[in-house]
């Protein structure tokens, strides 16, 4: 039997498009094995994000190569689209498919293996306008499943190389987007998280807002117990939102809300579409209707120029909004982009000491969040067993344990929190009564 392998580097839409990939190489009667074993193809869902991820899918290249000589080596993605000349080159990749030609990747792939035609497939992604649907039945193993309904980005942050990787923002049609949704939930998934490059901006080319999908699929999709975003920017959380996530108890309680620096001069020249302020008055407005809202975020540290009083004045700000976590990243340079020849960059020593400051900041903030559910009722989907306990996500976003029972897995349950462990909370299932 033909096996394969896939290594899925960056963020999440890739995770959601290899899980597309390998379902489609599975049809072909192929087995999936790990990265790690010796495949007959491998297929390296590539990442460009940073020159580090450029890195880290050169190397994910390089082990393929030694781990089977022989093998049938596909590269797709962003690092594909980048490099897609450099990788030409290299006599041992077979097949390099940059961020269109998705829907045909494994038949590609499928082909290349049988034929063993060295293959290159790479568009400008300034003129592809076309949402290429990647049809994911279900997730294995998994209790919640991710359904992609955007691709693309028009914004241009000054550090981010992916409106020229992916292209311009395109989404996926609504009634697609709900026979999709009805697929997952008729295979078991009772939560679904909606996802994309720019998620906050889907439907903007069918006259539909993200709030009105949403609405769709809580009155379309049988099954559906659970709906999350994925990640929002913060002037797309709109009042139309804000309004039916008040009223649908099926949205989750969590918000990821990037802010990428806590300083304003920071945010101009990272070409953020929002200042502080801006940023503040919006988590308020989201806290005064649906409070207590798990509202979380990214933070960028040691951009160009960024000074100790600047990063300390961020620091400070990012208390005071309470957010629930952090998402921490120290600027990485990507080639290609306006932040990567700005002058004043930072050394890397004081980029690690900056990013141990913020999760510290982030654990700190993360306790005082879970301290305020102690006696509290949360909602909990359970997802899996972990030595001897049975563990979940609230509709917060906050992992949840509680001694394990096989009849709870895939369900979800009301529980009250007892104690807190670590990170976690501890739950404990109420008495029925009556």
């Amino acid at each position: 039997m033909t096996t394969f392998a896939i290594a899925t580097l960056g963020c999440k839409v890739n995770a959601y498009e290899s899980q597309g990939y390998a379902q489609g190489l599975r049809e072909y009667g192929w087995e999936e094995v790990a990265f790690k074993d010796c495949a007959d193809v491998y297929l390296i869902h590539s990442c460009a994000v940073t020159n580090t991820a450029a890195a880290k899918s050169r190397q994910k290249i390089h082990q393929a190569q030694r781990q089977n000589p022989a093998a049938c080596i596909a590269v797709a993605g962003c690092y594909a689209q980048m490099a897609h000349a450099q990788l030409a080159q290299d006599p041992h990749i077979d097949l390099i498919v940059g961020s269109d030609h998705k829907e045909q990747l494994p038949k590609l792939i499928y082909q290349t293996w049988q034929d063993r035609v060295h293959r290159v497939l790479v568009n400008d992604m300034r003129h592809v306008n076309v949402f290429e649907a990647i049809a994911v039945k279900q997730f294995s193993h998994q209790t919640r499943a991710y359904l992609k309904i955007q691709d693309g980005c028009n914004q241009f942050c000054s550090y981010c190389i992916i409106p020229y990787t992916r292209g311009t923002e395109r989404s996926l049609a609504p009634d697609e987007v709900i026979k999709k949704a009805q697929m997952l939930t008729a295979n078991g998934h009772v939560e679904i998280v909606l996802t994309g490059i720019h998620t906050g901006r889907y439907g903007r080319e069918y006259g539909i807002s993200l709030a009105s999908l949403m609405q769709r699929l809580c009155e379309e999709v049988s099954g559906l117990q659970r709906l999350r975003i994925s990640s929002i920017e913060c002037n797309e959380v709109s009042d139309e939102l804000i309004a039916l996530m008040k009223r649908e108890k099926r949205i989750a309680r969590h918000l990821h809300i990037p802010i990428q620096s806590g300083d304003n001069t920071i945010l101009k020249a990272m070409n953020r579409p929002y200042t502080l302020a801006d940023y503040e008055q919006r988590i308020q407005a989201i806290r005064k209707e649906l409070y207590p809202i798990s509202i979380s975020s990214d933070v960028i540290c040691g951009f160009p120029a960024e000074s100790e009083e600047q990063f300390a004045a961020g620091l400070v700000a990012l208390r005071k909004m309470k957010l629930s976590f952090l998402h921490v990243f120290p600027y990485s340079r990507r080639d290609g982009t306006k932040a990567a020849i700005m002058p004043q960059q930072i050394p890397n020593e004081m980029k690690k000491q900056r990013t141990a400051r913020l999760m510290t900041l982030s654990r700190e903030l993360h306790q005082e969040y879970l301290k305020t559910f102690m006696h509290h009722e949360v909602e909990v989907l359970w997802e899996r067993e972990e030595n001897g306990y049975i563990v979940g996500h609230s509709s917060e976003y906050l992992e949840v344990c509680a001694p394990y029972d096989a009849g709870k897995l895939h369900r979800m349950e009301t529980v009250c929190i007892i104690g807190i462990q670590d990170e976690r909370l501890i739950g404990k299932a109420q008495e029925v009564r009556g």
